[in-house]
């Protein structure tokens, strides 16, 4: 039997909502961003790829924008994904909030565990997938991966005039702060009651289990998680891709 075929350490069942219902407006005019090509694959595909490759990982529900569930179910079947990992295409929302709900709701009956995926981070490894879902069946109700920060952050009163100066109100000690990625974990249960329960328009789905009151903990990121929102990440991206396949020879 390969280690493709081998059941997953656990009997907590794990799938992954990934949201791509998003214009990607940064990118410039275009295509969605989820649908812009790194070596000639959509970013879309790197991302269902990079959680298909954890064995935890048995279902992947991809959340389409509305008026393109269809295309993006033919993107799809168009590509080599794993055997072992089933694939859910549903329309989403118009936030990203409605959108992960609308995941949340196809999701079968099982699943104990839910990773909610940035489209927009094609190249997460799965070395950060599998450290998440870990943390999630060792007991924690909603874990993020994270780096430190290398810069100094500053706190600023916003410009009175978009582009004007912004006066310094505080910096925060940086070695308390962290820069936040996905997938992000958790357990199905604590993810559909927070966003059952939060109706404000949140960032990321841990600041809603923050909002229950429920702990939230971090595990170490990586720096090839990054999220491609700007042209330069793109160079960055298929630079990543390139070293890839010269180190793995894929």
């Amino acid at each position: 039997m390969s280690d493709d075929s081998r059941p997953a350490p656990s009997g907590a069942r794990t799938a992954a909502v990934i949201p791509a219902a998003g214009r990607g407006v940064r990118l410039g005019p275009g295509a969605p961003k989820a649908l812009r090509t790194l070596n000639g694959t959509p970013m879309l595909i790197h991302a269902v790829r990079a959680m298909a490759a954890s064995r935890g990982v048995r279902l992947v529900v991809v959340v389409a924008p509305p008026d393109g569930a269809a295309e993006v179910k033919t993107l799809l079947d168009s590509h080599a994904l794993p055997e072992r990992t089933d694939f859910v295409v549903v329309p989403g929302g118009d936030s990203r909030q409605e959108s992960v709900r609308l995941g949340l709701d196809a999701l079968p009956p099982g699943i104990d565990i839910v990773l909610v995926h940035d489209a927009a981070r094609p190249l997460v490894p799965v070395d950060t997938v599998d450290a998440v879902i870990e943390a999630v069946r060792d007991g924690a109700p909603a874990v993020v991966p994270a780096l430190p920060l290398a810069d100094t952050v500053k706190q600023v009163e916003p410009a009175a005039v978009p582009g004007g100066p912004e006066p310094v109100v505080a910096t925060p000690e940086r070695a308390r702060l962290r820069a936040v990625q996905t997938p992000q974990g958790f357990d199905h249960a604590t993810l559909v009651r927070a966003h059952q329960t939060v109706t404000d328009n949140v960032t990321d789905d841990a600041s809603m289990v923050e909002q229950l009151g429920l702990p939230v903990v971090v595990v170490p990121g990586h720096e090839e998680a990054f999220k491609v929102t700007r042209p330069l990440d793109l160079v960055l991206a298929e630079a990543v891709l390139a070293r890839r396949r010269l180190n793995d020879g894929f």
